[in-house]
């Protein structure tokens, strides 16, 4: 593992190294798609305010979730470079996106659409960082082949576990790469965003039966529960707009808008 480059009189996490390039990958991501459909607007900006919200969120959420670290640790738990929850930076960052959607006449909606395969790429090159890292966000014992141990993580284990970064890396750009293709084509506005909420719930619930986080209730995790909702409202938002028959947002018209 890797926790810290040692550059000179400098040690630069690798996480925090990791989570800039994804943040870069996901601006690039989304201004891509901004291209795409002739919109006019700042994504390199937007990304950066959503990144911030996210990480904020990610680490209120996680301090909530483990109540016992924020008694032993203190308030430095706030700014510790491991412990983030996916739940947590998923809220903030969409809540961020919103609302710059809403402000820049994109649209609400029609800006999460756009910026799904970002978020999903982005949070698979996150888990680089946790992987390097070593922050304890890794699976259970395991004798597979492919099992590791972290003796030098920010939270070590000797045994063999599952490299469940690894994993949820490989999830993020599949689901990245399938919404990209999936949003070349235009589809009524909030279609991918529930296609994001699905697979990306899926993704971390089945994850999150190896992981090492405790449970709370009905046997699964805090993080478990949330994904399973965020399959729940994505199935539910494809049902909706299945039956609501929405029009599919038209080239000319988002140009107009953001003009």
């Amino acid at each position: 593992m890797l926790p810290y480059l040692h550059i000179w009189h400098l040690n630069l996490p690798t996480f925090g190294l990791m989570l800039w390039v994804a943040s870069v990958v996901a601006a690039f991501v989304v201004d891509r798609n901004f291209r795409r459909w002739h919109i006019d607007a700042d994504a390199v900006g937007m990304v950066a305010i959503a990144v911030v919200a996210g990480i904020v969120g990610a680490k209120l959420w996680h301090v909530i979730d483990s109540p016992w670290e924020f008694r032993e640790v203190g308030w430095s738990v706030l700014w510790d470079s491991a412990g983030f929850a996916w739940f947590g930076g998923l809220v903030f960052g969409i809540s961020a996106l919103v609302f710059q959607g809403w402000r820049s006449k994109i649209g609400a909606v029609r800006i999460l659409d756009l910026a799904a395969p970002a978020a999903a790429i982005g949070y698979g090159l996150g888990r680089i960082g946790c992987f390097l890292s070593g922050d304890g966000c890794y699976g259970i014992e395991t004798n597979l082949p492919w099992g590791m141990s972290f003796p030098h993580g920010v939270d070590p284990t000797f045994a063999r576990v599952h490299p469940t970064p690894l994993y949820e890396m490989a999830a993020g750009l599949l689901i990245g790469w399938w919404l990209w293709r999936r949003g070349a084509k235009a589809r009524p506005t909030g279609e991918i965003l529930g296609e994001y909420l699905v697979l990306a719930g899926i993704a971390r619930f089945l994850v999150e039966f190896i992981r090492r986080n405790p449970k709370i209730l009905w046997g699964l995790s805090n993080a478990q529960i949330a994904a399973g909702c965020s399959a729940v409202v994505g199935a539910g938002l494809i049902w909706w707009i299945s039956m609501h028959r929405f029009p599919e947002p038209d080239k000319a018209a988002v140009v107009e808008k953001a003009a």
